[in-house]
């Protein structure tokens, strides 16, 4: 069983696919070539499912940092003997700067050590276990034992050394290095038939190099923001950007699965998708920390894979694949006992087969957030974005499984129909573009329906607030967007009410916000506070005006990040950070929150 805390990981990133590495040098999460793709090291679900790390081999203590405005991963460990870095990347190839940072990354993993001080004796272990750890491959040497094929499954991984391996199940080497002295590692993908090529010291050192400039030439390009946690916001951006599929700017909710929301519960599900609900967060969180060819790369790439006729199969699909897949059925990996035991493992994620009427809000939102930058639209997607609003003016009414996918019976969740009458709103002021005004009076009465059953039903004068489900008395966070999306101004009598009661009923001990307490969402067991909940408390408070307390509601939340700067989904008891990691939701709200702290206080851009 794995025990080490998922918050102890950091992130690489080559924008086709991500690793995690723990703090001790451990890669422990890989999948090649796509973050989609099956495991090469998924130690952090199985101590058997394979691991590469490179540490020192006897005492030593460690500290880590990204490497100025980039994603390249700098760990430092002292020792009674030496000090020696390890400098970790995922290359993204040569001159990709800019919008097109790994554009024709290698597939290359790169890893190089320095000794600074004195001298440390290395202790590398590789034991790579493709298919979540199925598949146990043979490992031959090649060049003279300085190079390794890994032959097994459907690729081939060639792995790079200065060093000959000793090789068993596994392959290690326990070189020591003198003040000064280097060694470079590199892992490759290919196609299985096709052979790996053994990378020189000096390939290796150029490819990490030109990775270093890489993202560095992407952040002085995109990042431009100078309010309130600036360098959280850049690096909240560098975040998202690692999470996007760069060949068609698909942003994944998470690069893992089943990194649970309780520890040793069943909530553990496949976050290596992109969901449409994400898109308007999405959109403007990349407005801010990136820039918007990003956000337009993004929508296009949405917008394209969701087209069709939105009531194809009872509605407009809600989440997928990073290629535009639609088909993400569900399995469970029972060889893997689990993170900390948290089971099942699941690959897929059967909530693409839900209905949720938010989608409808979510892409007609970010298309009118983009529409001056997108240029001309065609027939074709005119007609999309008509239906969309159509679907929504006829469909809001109907039950669903909500923002929170509960696997629950459909419910009249508030949110759900806020994201219909936030479809119909911006449809509305699109109508002339979208060559539409003759559908504006059905659409100006549909709104008009949605926001009265809203005031009437979404308003509960039990608990003070608007609550998760019309009629209900049951408290959700996802009332905040009321005011967030517009519906109705955050320092409205009842607005105020709910943000309070937000603030007061919906906290943990810790003062971090839960989506729900006490609602049947078809699963057993609980669950953490939610950073994108806190973060959304913070964005609402400044809307209404409470700039101070909207600091205090951010900073408690950014406290949660952990040493390099990366947020999971939740917190759970004693502060440990749970789900999928890292997760963009929670680097989403962190923005969104920053922007509207930053307008709150009418500071200049």
């Amino acid at each position: 069983m794995n025990d080490r805390p998922i918050g102890d990981y950091a992130l690489l990133s080559d924008c086709h696919t991500a690793t995690l590495v723990s703090s001790q040098g451990s890669i422990d999460w890989l999948c090649l070539p796509h973050f989609d793709s099956r495991s090469l090291f998924a130690r952090i679900l199985g101590p058997e499912a394979g691991h590469w790390s490179i540490r020192p081999a006897g005492p030593h203590t460690a500290t880590r940092r990204y490497v100025d405005r980039t994603m390249v991963l700098e760990t430092t460990f002292h020792t009674p003997t030496g000090v020696i870095t390890v400098t970790d990347a995922l290359a993204t190839g040569r001159s990709e700067w800019g919008h097109n940072l790994g554009r024709h990354a290698p597939h290359l993993l790169l890893r190089a050590v320095k000794c600074t001080e004195g001298h440390v004796t290395l202790e590398m272990e590789f034991a790579p276990r493709p298919e979540y750890g199925l598949i146990r491959p043979h490992l031959m040497p090649v060049d003279e034992g300085r190079g390794l094929h890994c032959h097994g499954g459907p690729d081939t991984i060639g792995l790079s050394t200065p060093y000959r391996l000793d090789i068993t199940d596994m392959a290690r080497c326990a070189p020591t290095l003198q003040t000064g002295q280097w060694a470079g590692f590199a892992l490759q993908r290919v196609p299985a038939g096709d052979s790996p090529k053994v990378w020189s010291q000096q390939e290796i050192l150029t490819q990490l190099q030109d990775t270093l400039a890489g993202w560095r030439a992407w952040s002085q390009r995109h990042q431009t923001y100078e309010g309130p946690w600036a360098d959280l916001v850049h690096h909240s951006g560098r975040v998202l950007q690692s999470l996007t599929f760069q060949p068609t700017g698909a942003i994944v909710a998470a690069p893992t699965t089943s990194l649970p929301e309780e520890v040793g519960g069943v909530r553990n599900w496949d976050y290596r998708y992109a969901w449409v609900r994400d898109a308007s967060f999405t959109l403007e969180a990349l407005w801010v920390a990136a820039c918007p060819y990003e956000a337009e790369h993004f929508f296009r790439w949405m917008a394209q894979a969701a087209d069709g006729d939105p009531d194809h199969h009872e509605g407009l699909q809600i989440m997928f694949g990073i290629r535009g897949e639609r088909n993400l059925s569900e399995r469970e990996l029972p060889h893997l006992p689990g993170w900390r035991g948290s089971r099942p493992i699941r690959t897929g994620n059967g909530a693409w087969e839900q209905r949720q009427l938010d989608v409808y809000g979510e892409l007609l939102a970010a298309y009118h957030k983009l529409r001056h930058y997108l240029g001309g639209l065609d027939e074709h997607t005119k007609t999309f974005l008509t239906r969309l609003a159509d679907s929504a003016a006829t469909r809001w009414h109907e039950k669903d499984q909500g923002i929170w996918e509960v696997r629950s019976a459909p419910q009249h969740f508030l949110y759900s129909k806020l994201m219909c009458w936030v479809a119909l709103d911006r449809a509305l002021d699109l109508s002339e573009e979208l060559g539409a005004q003759s559908r504006t009076p059905v659409w100006r009465q549909a709104r008009s329906e949605i926001r009265a059953a809203i005031e009437r039903d979404g308003w509960s004068d039990s608990a003070g607030a608007y609550t998760q489900v019309l009629g209900s008395d049951t408290l959700d966070a996802s009332a905040l967007m009321l005011a967030i999306v517009g519906f109705e101004s955050a320092d409205t009598p009842r607005m105020r009410a709910t943000i309070e009661a937000v603030r007061t009923r919906l906290t943990g001990t810790d003062g971090m916000v839960y989506r729900y307490l006490a609602a049947d969402d078809g699963l057993p067991g609980n669950e953490g506070t939610f950073l994108l909940c806190t973060f959304w408390l913070a964005q609402a408070l400044a809307l209404a005006g409470d700039v101070a307390e909207a600091r205090t509601v951010f900073e408690r939340a950014a406290g949660f990040m952990n040493d390099v700067g990366l947020l999971g989904e939740e917190v759970g008891s004693g502060g440990e950070l749970l789900g999928n990691f890292p997760q963009a939701f929670s680097h989403i709200g962190l923005v969104n929150a920053a922007w509207a702290i930053h307008q709150a206080e009418g500071l200049p851009d």
